[in-house]
């Protein structure tokens, strides 16, 4: 399956599933090398893509507080530290 979309317009889950088949096609030997330097290279850029998604999710995270009684006064921006 040859790659149309660009890859930064690709979705989340489109980019991973894309990136799953190229480790398949890497793992599997089938590729000739040429060809596997370059699957290689754009499963780099996938990867880098959905990183660069998941950070964007997790900013936008919001983590509900509670006051003493229980009852949720607000909300603070996401922290995975």
């Amino acid at each position: 399956m040859e790659q149309a979309e660009p890859i930064e317009q690709l979705s989340f889950e489109a980019a991973l599933k894309r990136l799953e088949e190229i480790v398949r096609k890497l793992e599997s030997g089938e590729a000739a090398l040429d060809h596997s330097i370059e699957l290689y290279a754009e499963g780099d850029r996938l990867k880098k893509q959905c990183e660069a998604r998941l950070e964007a999710a997790k900013a936008r995270i919001d983590t509900i507080q509670f006051g003493a009684d229980r009852q949720p006064t607000g909300t603070t921006p996401f922290d995975s530290e």
